[in-house]
């Protein structure tokens, strides 16, 4: 993502998806509504047609410490199972553009045993959107970025896997949903949650009325790093000449100067989700992994009616680097969502103590008791309903795993079907941890219509949503 004369943000990326798009015009002129219902079906897809036999060729934009390298690894390594292969790469660092070519080792990256050629390595995305070759695209970058790689690729007739959340701010979302309603694409947020099977077989169960009404359900993702959360090592190799701090902020314009201040710069690079202007801390990086699977259990994924989310730093675990700046984001989080039916659920994260109740479905009749990978479930009825619902165990299901995830992902580019963290789920699961964000930093209760995207407080005031610029950290 080299930087240009005009941002990648503004006028150049515009100029950009005007020259690359092909489907925006014929689209508008068919009056395609805005807000369709849920499992409405999408526009036409556009771009090239991938057969069950094709060869699925990939890109991945953006290679960081963990995920990015995970997705480029993993698929490569899978390539001869999936029938794809990975095409292509980008990432703005250049000690990652040379992994990827395998002229460099990282101590938490293995070198490739297929690297790629030079001219498949970029520093700009849309070198990548501009080539025909390219049916897919996995965006791994931090989340500042999501939104506007995942519309450029999918308006140049790209697929999209998306890591989580699937954007920093709830206006990206809604950009992001309507443009895969808009293009038809396959849109899969990485989730991978969402292909264990036990959050399918819960929604078999719930569906089926098993349980009875549906009434509230909790889940946790909680750690405790005693050097402290997301405080992962520095690479010495970050400077001006090797890391186009900038570009890298992307719409965020409150950030360190690589230039002036390289250690600073160095550590937002590094450590980014822990603050306010690139990450909601744990509402963006631990959370969605159970509020996606939670949400897509109950069988039919509602938008939030209200959502009220509680967070606190008080451990201060930064404070064992020396050094290190203290965090913007909380070290434990807790939000509640309430959606229209009137289920409810509640989700806790926390990196400061790794204990976890469990997971629990709870209905009417039943109640559904879940492992945290997805393998197994067990169903137990009310002592009043034990006539009614006989007690049950699944066991052997398939548990939560990434490989298994992306392989959902390109079965469904082939056969144009939505993928286990469609679009459909995606959009509801963003509003609420948007909602939950602008809950806890805000200090209201979020209440949210559907129908007009509207936000509101408690008292009936509208509440604009938090984007760049918004608040001081954003």
């Amino acid at each position: 993502m080299k930087k240009e004369p005009t941002s990648l943000a503004g006028e150049s990326r515009r100029s950009f998806i005007k020259k690359t798009a092909t489907v925006g015009a014929a689209v508008a002129a068919t009056g395609f509504i805005k807000t369709p219902v849920y499992g409405q079906a999408t526009a036409p897809s556009t771009g090239k047609v991938i057969g069950a036999n094709d060869r699925i060729n990939v890109a991945v934009v953006g290679v960081g410490f963990g995920i990015g390298i995970n997705h480029f690894k993993g698929i490569q390594e899978d390539a001869g199972a999936n029938n794809v292969v990975v095409a292509a790469g980008c990432d703005l660092f250049k000690a990652r553009r040379d992994w990827m070519t395998g002229n460099h080792v990282f101590p938490y990256a293995q070198k490739l045993e297929t690297p790629l050629k030079e001219a498949d390595v970029y520093s700009d995305y849309r070198k990548i959107l501009e080539r025909k070759d390219i049916d897919a695209v996995v965006v791994a970058t931090h989340d500042v970025w999501h939104a506007n790689i995942a519309c450029d690729a999918m308006e140049s007739g790209k697929h999209v896997y998306c890591e989580k959340p699937m954007t920093r701010y709830l206006d990206e979302a809604f950009r992001v949903h309507d443009v895969v309603k808009k293009t038809g694409k396959i849109l899969q947020v990485g989730s991978q949650g969402c292909s264990a099977g036990g959050w399918h077989k819960a929604a078999e169960l719930i569906k089926g009325g098993k349980i009875g009404q549906l009434v509230w359900s909790q889940g946790f993702y909680c750690r405790n790093n005693p050097k402290g959360e997301w405080n992962y090592d520095i690479d010495k190799l970050v400077s001006p000449e090797t890391l186009d701090f900038d570009t890298w902020a992307g719409q965020v314009k409150k950030h360190p100067d690589i230039k002036t201040n390289r250690d600073l710069a160095a550590d937002h690079f590094h450590r980014w989700r822990k603050y306010y202007p690139y990450c909601g801390g744990l509402l963006g990086d631990l959370v969605p992994h159970r509020l996606h699977p939670l949400m897509l259990a109950s069988g039919n994924p509602e938008f939030p009616r209200r959502v009220v989310s509680l967070g606190s730093k008080n451990v201060l675990t930064d404070k064992k680097q020396p050094g290190t700046p203290i965090r913007d984001v909380p070290e434990h989080v807790q939000l509640t969502a309430e959606f229209p039916s009137g289920y409810m659920l509640t989700v806790t994260a926390s990196s400061v103590n790794a204990s976890s109740p469990g997971f629990e479905i709870h209905g009417h009749k039943a109640t559904l008791k879940l492992a945290d990978q997805g393998q197994s479930l067990d169903l137990l009825p009310e002592r009043w309903a034990a006539e009614d619902v006989e007690p049950e165990q699944f066991k052997g299901l398939q548990p939560e795993v990434i490989r298994v995830h992306e392989k959902n992902w390109f079965d469904c580019i082939r056969a144009n079907k939505q993928p286990n963290a469609g679009i459909d789920l995606a959009i509801r699961v963003q509003t609420v941890i948007s909602l939950a964000e602008m809950s806890e930093r805000l200090n209201i209760m979020c209440l949210f219509d559907e129908k007009t995207r509207k936000i509101t407080d408690g008292s009936g005031k509208e509440v604009k949503p938090i984007t760049y610029g918004t608040l001081e950290l954003s």
